[in-house]
C-alpha cells in the first residue's frame, strides 16, 4: 500500500500546511467518504460545509476559502485545487496489468512489421503487415492493427481496439478499450438497386497525446484523411465520421458525435450528447452545450446551446419567452 506524510504532499504542492497533522497518507477520497487515513479535496463553499463533519484529517483547500481546519486536522492551502488533485492522485496510481513477457507467444506479428524498443505485446494481439510501432508502445491483449499502419512513441492500447489499415497514429496516445480507428464512413446514395454503398478510401490520422475512451469510434476518411489534432480528449462512446478533422485540443463529451465533414478549431468544447450536422465548422475555442443540436456554423469563441443550437444568451431569453407564453 502507498502511503505518503502531509509534509510530503504539501511540498509536492509547493502548498502552505495549516494546522498539525503527522500521520500518513494512504488514499484520496471524496470528502463525505472520507476516513482519518485519506486526503480530501475542498474547493468551493459547498464541500466547504461538509468538512467539519468528515472524517478525513487533511484537506487541500483553495486559499481563498476562509475556513479554518479544526483540532487535529490540517489544510494544504493551494491556488488552484484541481491541479493539486491531479498531482495527488498521479502519487496513487496503481500499477498497470503485469506482462510476464513483453512479447506474448500468442501474439500474431507479421514478419514485416518493425517493432520500437521495449515494445509489450499481450495475447491474442494481432499485428498486420508493415505495421511500424515506436518504442514503447504497450499493447494489451486482443488488440488488431491491420497493415501500413504507424504508431508512435509510448503509445498505450487497451483490449479490444481495433485500428484499421493504413492509420497514422502519434506519440503518448491512449486508446481504452473497444476503440474502433478507421472503419468505413457512413456513406449510401440510393439507386434502382437500392442503396448503394460509398467506398471509403482514406485513412485516419491521429495527433500527439490524444486520449481516446471506450467503444469510441473515429471513421477513415472517403479521400483523405479524418483528423484529430494533437491533444484532443475525446469520451467514451463518442462518433467521429468520415472526413471530419479536430483542431488541437478539442474535448468531446461522452454520446456526442460528428457527422461527416465536420471542422473543429482548436479548442472546441462538445458537450455530452452533442449532435453535429455534416460539413459544419465550429470555430475555435467555441463550446456546445451537452444535449445541442448544431446544423450550421458557430463563430469563435461562442456558446452555443438547445436543439438547434444556437448562440447562448438568445436561446435562454427564448425559453423565458415561451415559459411566459404557456403562464397564460
Amino acid at each position: 500500500m502507498k502511503s505518503f506524510t502531509v509534509n510530503e504532499i504539501t511540498k509536492l504542492l509547493d502548498g502552505e500546511l495549516i494546522g498539525d497533522c503527522d500521520h500518513k497518507i494512504e488514499a484520496p477520497e471524496q470528502i463525505e467518504k472520507a476516513e482519518n487515513n485519506n486526503i480530501t479535496f475542498i474547493n468551493s463553499s459547498k464541500y466547504a460545509r461538509l468538512w467539519e463533519t468528515s472524517k478525513a484529517r487533511v484537506a487541500i483547500l483553495d486559499e481563498k476559502i476562509k475556513l479554518e481546519p479544526g483540532a487535529g486536522k490540517a489544510f494544504i492551502k493551494v491556488k488552484n485545487v484541481d491541479l493539486a488533485m491531479v498531482k495527488v492522485l498521479e502519487l496513487f496510481i496503481p500499477d498497470s496489468p503485469y506482462f510476464s513477457e513483453e512479447i506474448h507467444p500468442k501474439a500474431v506479428i507479421s514478419s514485416t512489421a518493425k517493432l520500437g524498443r521495449g515494445c509489450k505485446i499481450g495475447a491474442n494481439s494481432f499485428i498486420g503487415e508493415n505495421v511500424i510501432l515506436g518504442d514503447n508502445v504497450v499493447i494489451y491483449p486482443n488488440v488488431s492493427i491491420f497493415d501500413d499502419t504507424s504508431i508512435g512513441n509510448n503509445t498505450i492500447i487497451w483490449s479490444g481496439t481495433v485500428i484499421r489499415e493504413r492509420s497514422e497514429i502519434g506519440n503518448n496516445c491512449i486508446f481504452h478499450n473497444n476503440v474502433s480507428i478507421g472503419a468505413d464512413g457512413f456513406g449510401y446514395r440510393p439507386s434502382k438497386q437500392g442503396l448503394i454503398k460509398i467506398p471509403h478510401i482514406g485513412n485516419v490520422v491521429i495527433g500527439n497525446n490524444v486520449e481516446i475512451g471506450a467503444n469510441s469510434c473515429v471513421d477513415r476518411g472517403k479521400f483523405s484523411a479524418t483528423i484529430l489534432g494533437d491533444g484532443c480528449k475525446i469520451d467514451n462512446l463518442v462518433q467521429i465520421g468520415h472526413n471530419s478533422v479536430l483542431g488541437k485540443f478539442c474535448i468531446m463529451a461522452g454520446n456526442s458525435g460528428l457527422a461527416g465533414s465536420v471542422t473543429l478549431g482548436d479548442g472546441v468544447v462538445i458537450g455530452g450528447s452533442a449532435s453535429i450536422k455534416d460539413h459544419t465548422t465550429i470555430h475555435s475555442g467555441a463550446t456546445v452545450g451537452a444535449g445541442s443540436g448544431v446544423i450550421a456554423d458557430v463563430p469563435a469563441g461562442q456558446t452555443v446551446v438547445g436543439y438547434p443550437a444556437c448562440e447562448a444568451k438568445e436561446k435562454l431569453r427564448q425559453w423565458v419567452a415561451l415559459r411566459k407564453l404557456a403562464r397564460k
